[in-house]
């Protein structure tokens, strides 16, 4: 019997759905696309609530589970299919790791939300101009800083070593809102260098948004 594709419930350019479609891709593991349009209130509706309570992306369901969080599902991944790319099999090695993917996705990632963003420019009255300086503001900051974990590490062609990590899963998504926020990486090097490295690689190209696309209307 053929076991059953996994269905990633996800938005094209959400940075969670994004880094999982990455680890999907690295660990070749076949997978069908439901969107939940953020934008149209999918993510609140019922029978989405019902899959995933948090009403957020992304939700998989493989093996007749259902997964959210997206580190927590990176590393249910890893644990199940025995691939020691997304983390590394030493325990400071997984430090390391999980060290740079949360500056990444706890650190940078929920202040950038767009909806605590949009949250906060309806509080203070603030308009489109005051999203996007919040956004440049916290991303740029966060950056700064993740080039600075990077620069004590060892020089490897990705964020830790030479082989792709739940770490790369992270950047890559991040470094996509960056650029959509106008907030330039030029100067760190170390991003930079290991951001062209990634985009070299298909599972990272394939699972970027302009090629997952936005909702058919």
């Amino acid at each position: 019997m053929t076991a059953q594709p996994a269905i990633l419930h996800d938005y094209w350019r959400s940075s969670a759905s994004y880094r999982v479609r990455i680890a999907l891709n690295l660990l070749a593991i076949p997978y069908e696309s439901r969107t939940v349009d953020l934008l149209q209130g999918d993510h609140r509706q019922e029978a989405y609530l019902a899959l995933n309570p948090q009403g957020i992306v992304p939700s998989l369901e493989i093996g007749g589970k259902v997964l959210t969080q997206s580190l927590a599902i990176i590393e249910y991944l890893h644990a199940t299919t025995g691939h020691s790319a997304l983390l590394p099999d030493d325990p400071h090695g997984q430090y390391r790791v999980r060290q740079l993917s949360y500056a990444i996705a706890m650190e940078i990632h929920p202040v950038c939300n767009l909806s605590v963003a949009t949250h906060m420019a309806g509080l203070t009255g603030g308009d489109e101009m005051t999203k996007a300086a919040w956004m440049q503001h916290f991303i740029a900051k966060g950056l700064a800083a993740l080039e600075g974990l990077l620069q004590q590490g060892d020089a490897g062609t990705c964020c830790a070593g030479d082989t792709p990590s739940m770490a790369d899963c992270c950047l890559i998504p991040q470094l996509y809102n960056a650029d959509r926020w106008g907030v330039s990486y030029e100067r760190h090097e170390r991003i930079r260098r290991i951001a062209d490295n990634l985009h070299r690689i298909d599972a990272f190209r394939d699972a970027h948004p302009d090629r997952v696309g936005p909702p058919a209307r």
